[in-house]
């Protein structure tokens, strides 16, 4: 059997190189969780949280899944939201996907998958809601645009949980952000679909 030692090797320099940086690093890591922000993301490996924002270990906490999908019968997404709101007492919930995102092309084409196809059902659901939106559209820009119209439907369905209609209702500070990533550059858009509590500020 194999036994991924070079993973494991990898890992033993990492943390090395880490101690030799900030010897503390680990026991002020171990000691609590506090991080302001909760991401939802596509399980998609070229989109990893933390680096792309340039955040610390302890600073992001992470939920993926295909396609970055937020829907109500998803107990492990809501059980997450609501550690994050409740127990973590995060300040905003971050939704992010990606640009040429495989689960949303696979939701666009009229190809069997198996039981992903079960999954990207609420998908084809935004494109349902948006059809006029797509008219006379390339297949590529069909694509950027469900993206990003799923980026949206994901920030309405997490408004409309119980946990984060709760939140709001006792007053917390709590923002929900639409956000969309582009793999060919790296960089980072803010579709400016963001929901509040209070009135949105800058945040460092």
């Amino acid at each position: 059997m194999k036994t991924l030692k070079h993973l494991i090797e990898n890992n033993l320099a990492w943390a090395a190189s880490i101690k030799e940086k900030d010897p503390e690093f680990f026991s002020r890591l171990s000691e609590q969780q506090s991080p302001e922000y909760l991401w939802i993301g596509c399980s998609d490996s070229r989109v990893p949280a933390n680096q792309i924002t340039g955040l610390q270990p302890g600073e992001v906490f992470v939920h993926r899944n295909i396609a970055n999908v937020v829907v109500h019968t998803d107990f492990n997404c809501l059980s997450v939201i609501q550690f994050a709101v409740e127990v973590l007492k995060v300040k905003h919930i971050i939704v992010c996907g990606h640009y040429g995102c495989g689960g949303i092309k696979a939701a666009l084409e009229n190809h069997e998958h198996g039981l992903i196809d079960n999954w990207l059902r609420h998908i084809k659901d935004v494109i349902r809601f948006n059809q006029s939106k797509f008219d006379g559209l390339t297949h590529e820009n069909k694509l950027d645009l469900l993206c990003e119209l799923n980026v949206t439907e994901q920030v309405k369905n997490i408004c409309n949980t119980t946990i984060v209609q709760k939140a709001w209702d006792e007053g917390k500070e709590l923002s929900i952000h639409g956000w969309i990533y582009s793999i060919e550059n790296g960089i980072l858009k803010d579709l400016d679909n963001s929901a509040s509590s209070l009135p949105l500020e800058d945040s460092n």
